[in-house]
């Protein structure tokens, strides 16, 4: 059974785990989420366990640096703009100093073919859940605190619908062979979502809200299981089998 749930509103990849957003009007979705999100990351050299990678919760100037391109045609960025407005290239040294002394431990940029991700490698969350969480905090709403990859824009217009997905299928643009992701999982946030990503501030009241809201939960994870390109304005369907 499938069933219109509205457009895909917005596209995100996140080039550097935790570093500012990239917005795109088409994107490739490969067996491994969009091409070029998450690949590379900073690890925290010292760090000992199975989470050693430094992320905006521990550093949230994290988030005002941006990777940028400065060679076409490739799905990796060349060079981070930096708050302050220097421009360094991604993998020399200096970038790896200026944010190892602002963590105050030695860390260095990794890349990993298959990304870096918390849970899954894609995330889709709606305009409504976006807007409701902003209101119930009592902040702008800002669709960047929240890290989609895909944001939908819902025929519905009801905050946390995502939560009805899990174990569907979402399929984006009207072809047979339409890229698809399995809706796996709801998706728990963290800290991350308190930091506003054009100051680096904390406002705690957004996980309270989320936490109030609908008990920590806002969008979904999901599992890729047909490739192809996605773009902003496409339909977007859930399919389920009775």
């Amino acid at each position: 059974m499938r069933t219109g749930i509205g457009t895909i509103e917005a596209i995100f990849r996140y080039p550097v785990k935790s570093m500012r957003s990239e917005a795109l009007a088409i994107a490739m979705l490969g067996w491994h989420g969009l091409e070029g999100d998450r690949r590379l990351a900073l690890r925290r050299r010292a760090k000992q366990g199975d989470f050693h990678w430094l992320t905006a919760s521990k550093l949230p100037e994290l988030v005002l640096y941006a990777p940028v391109h400065r060679e076409a045609g490739r799905a990796l960025p060349t060079h981070v703009v930096t708050p302050d407005g220097k421009e360094l290239p991604i993998f020399e040294e200096q970038l790896a100093d200026e944010i190892g002394r602002l963590c105050g431990e030695p860390v260095e940029l990794t890349h990993l073919n298959h990304g870096i991700f918390d849970e899954a490698s894609i995330s889709v969350i709606t305009c409504d859940t976006v807007r409701e969480v902003c209101r119930l905090a009592e902040t702008g709403m800002d669709i960047q605190r929240f890290r989609p990859n895909i944001v939908v824009r819902s025929a519905r217009a009801t905050p946390f619908e995502e939560d009805a997905w899990v174990g569907g299928l979402l399929t984006f643009g009207e072809a047979e062979d339409a890229p698809a992701v399995a809706a796996t999982l709801r998706d728990a946030r963290c800290a991350m979502v308190c930091i506003d990503p054009d100051t680096g501030k904390r406002n705690p009241d957004v996980l309270k809200a989320v936490v109030r809201a609908n008990g920590n939960n806002a969008g979904i994870y999901g599992t890729v299981v047909r490739t192809g390109t996605l773009a902003v304005g496409q339909n977007v369907f859930l399919h389920r089998w009775r």
